[in-house]
Formats: structure tokens, sequence, C-alpha cells
């Protein structure tokens, strides 16, 4: 299950959007996988957050990303929404959207996708418990 997390009013402004990418599910008689981007540009991070620990709230000018929870405890604050996700819930996140990743309590993993040029000198902080802001 994918969140979607758009609250653009301007319907218009989809038009230069980056589609949502599509996840491809395949059944095999092993088990099966999911594909989350296939031949295109994309940088995939394992965020590994401590317990109670909390990244920046922040956005990125350039890329949009795709997060996956991997682990249970983690939580996901996307423009302005809190979402509790269980283990492999999705969220995509459009470049420009404020957010943040916690721990409610245990060591969590997410996996991140990024979708669009990658560099760590986007992030813009805007709240942050470490005072990198």
């Amino acid at each position: 299950m994918t969140v979607q997390t758009d609250l653009r009013p301007d319907p218009a402004a989809d038009a230069d959007l980056r589609p949502e990418p599509e996840i491809e599910t395949e059944r095999r008689p092993w088990g099966g996988f999911e594909r989350f981007t296939l031949n295109e540009p994309s940088t995939v991070k394992l965020i590994h957050v401590e317990p109670g620990q909390r990244l920046s709230l922040q956005r990125h000018r350039d890329r949009d990303e795709l997060w996956v929870a991997l682990d249970p405890g983690a939580v996901f604050e996307v423009a302005g929404r809190r979402i509790l996700p269980q283990v492999g819930e999705r969220v995509f996140i459009r470049a420009g959207e404020t957010h943040r990743l916690s721990s409610d309590g245990p060591a969590v993993r997410v996996m991140e996708i990024a979708f669009g040029h990658f560099d760590e000198d986007d992030i813009e902080r805007l709240e942050d418990s470490y005072g990198r802001a």
C-alpha cells in the first residue's frame, strides 16, 4: 500500500510532476519480489533510526522520495500528516513537501528510494533536535 501525500491544490501543477513509481510485483515458485525502480536514475538508502530518535523536519528541491517501512515503530511525518506505517507500507513524498522520519520506541529501518537529482546538500532543515537547522 502506498500513501499518496501530494496535497497541491492546483491540478495544472501536476503536469510537471514526475509520475509516482509503479511498483511491480511478481510471484515465483520460491515466493516473489517487488521492483521499485527499473532502468532510471535513483538512489537507494537504508536509513537506521536509533530508539526514540528523529531526523530533522526537512524538504528537498530536486528529488521525490519513496519510503518503505522495514520495522514496526517507524513514524512518518509528511506534509503535516503523522503516519504510523505497518511493515512494508510505503509513502511517496514529492519534492518540496516537508517530511521527517522518527522512531516510536524501538530502533527502526526505512528504505528510501530517491528519484531525481540526489545531493545531500539539497536538504533544507526546518527543525532539528541536533542544532543543524
